[in-house]
């Protein structure tokens, strides 16, 4: 499934906002057009928002009329914090753009830097589907022949390109493997990225999928009908916190009381290490419209006030295990985690408001 690509000179995404009714494809020909897809989450998902923030700077970086060095690397950088703002909770965004920002230190030449900018991106792209791969078939080793397993929005190759996914990656590798396996998808409101997009990712993939609503949960692991709870995450702090689509915290909370595993399969680059715990980790809230309204239709009494976090936090001692591309990490998370991506300190440059911090 091909959800972002470069193309002459601009990068083609597939509209989530479309889904499942339509597939449309955009064409992104200005960084600032990047940033108001990832705003206005047309692109989603840590993993990918990375990528196509990746090249959104190269994008912009070739829309430079400079070749003043300084000048240019100023650019850049404006062009970089602009694009840091758009998301404040998934880090991957973070993690790109400074290793985007590293590359204008190859040289003074802002012709050349430009085309390493490019190939940067183009590599952010490789590493993400490649660690996929490797998660997806991490994930399918602790899921079960018969397993009936639970998921959470989207983490599949919407969310992180390829054809894999973390999530559901693991799923779908299982599935590849020859193990008959069911998924519960939860609707995910107020997107219904899971009724949207991981029920339309699963029928692709010809996985027997019943889709519920989120509030079903804990009545179907209460009868027993989950073995496992397998959901992806935007940031994992150094403690082993996960930060993920809001509504994951009370899933967790529910597997604990009913004894049922909870997995979180997230590449590295979603590992923060300069982040200490999950109440550091800064939450986006979005516009109370989409909880009243959907598609525009009004679902709410029009003076009713709404409340919009995008994201909650589940405490570590929820997390069975942490599914990485470097390894599987249990607890004590502070000291597996670190063995998986060692602490350093993000560039200055990247440390905008809203970015990760200690």
């Amino acid at each position: 499934m091909e959800v972002v690509k470069w193309t002459e000179g601009k990068i083609r995404i597939l509209d989530q906002t479309r889904l499942p009714a339509d597939e449309v494809y955009l064409d992104l020909s200005t960084y600032q057009e990047v940033g108001a897809a990832i705003k206005e989450m047309k692109v989603r998902g840590a993993p990918i928002i990375g990528i196509v923030a990746a090249y959104g700077l190269a994008l912009g970086a070739f829309g430079l009329s400079t070749n003043r060095q300084q000048e240019f690397v100023d650019g850049v950088i404006d062009i970089a914090r602009s694009l840091l703002a758009t998301r404040p909770t998934a880090v991957n965004l973070f993690q790109a753009i400074e290793r985007m920002t590293a590359v204008l230190h190859n040289g003074p030449d802002p012709e050349l830097v430009r085309q390493a900018l490019l190939e940067e991106a183009r590599q952010i792209h490789k590493d993400e589907e490649d660690n996929t791969v490797i998660i997806s078939n991490l994930g399918a080793e602790l899921i079960e022949d018969g397993y009936t397993i639970l998921t959470h929005c989207n983490a599949g190759a919407l969310a992180t390109s390829g054809d894999h996914g973390t999530a559901l990656g693991a799923i779908k590798a299982a599935h590849l493997k020859g193990k008959q396996i069911k998924v519960f998808a939860n609707e995910t409101r107020p997107l219904l990225q899971g009724s949207r997009l991981t029920a339309w990712e699963l029928l692709r993939a010809g996985i027997d999928t019943t889709l519920i609503t989120d509030s079903m949960a804990g009545h179907f692991m209460s009868q027993s009908a989950i073995d496992c709870v397998v959901v992806g995450a935007d940031r994992i702090a150094a403690n082993g916190d996960v930060a993920n689509k809001i509504g994951t915290y009370s899933l967790a909370v529910l597997a604990r009381a009913n004894r049922v595993p909870f997995y979180v399969a997230a590449p590295t680059t979603t590992i923060d290490m300069s982040t200490r715990s999950g109440k550091l980790i800064p939450i986006e809230y979005r516009s109370p419209d989409e909880v009243t309204l959907f598609h525009g239709v009004q679902t709410a009494p029009e003076d009713i006030k709404a409340a919009n976090p995008a994201f909650d936090v589940t405490p570590n001692r929820y997390v069975t295990a942490i599914i990485t591309e470097k390894g599987i990490a249990r607890r004590p998370y502070r000291q597996s985690l670190s063995q998986l991506r060692p602490a350093r300190p993000l560039s200055v440059e990247a440390q905008i408001e809203g970015g990760p911090r200690g």
